[in-house]
């Protein structure tokens, strides 16, 4: 019985805790808005004739800025998964040596 209630309460603790910590998910979030911002900077400047040719198509948001927002958000999106949380340790715990100072 008592292996029971050690097990419950084990899983209740596991829920609680998030993979990770609230700079991860904020980093996630601006890493998100510049991939959008980059997207939005390579979308339009289209052309309704096909027989026209548009200039605006080799413009230098297009080629440059938007191709640069689109990997810099990449590197943050990856940054934001790489860093770890910090550790909340207990001093008489010793869980995690990662948490070990």
């Amino acid at each position: 019985m008592k292996k029971e209630k050690a097990i419950v309460k084990k899983t209740e603790e596991d829920k609680s805790d998030f993979v990770f910590g609230k700079f991860n998910y904020i980093t996630m979030v601006v890493g998100i808005v510049f991939l959008l911002v980059g997207y939005i900077l390579l979308s339009g400047g289209g052309s309704d004739d096909p027989n026209v040719f548009n200039e605006a198509m080799f413009d230098k948001r297009r080629l440059v800025a938007a191709p640069l927002m689109i990997v810099l958000g990449f590197i943050i999106e990856i940054a934001a998964i790489m860093l770890s949380p910090k550790c909340k340790c207990k001093k008489n715990s010793d869980k995690d040596a990662a948490c070990q100072q």
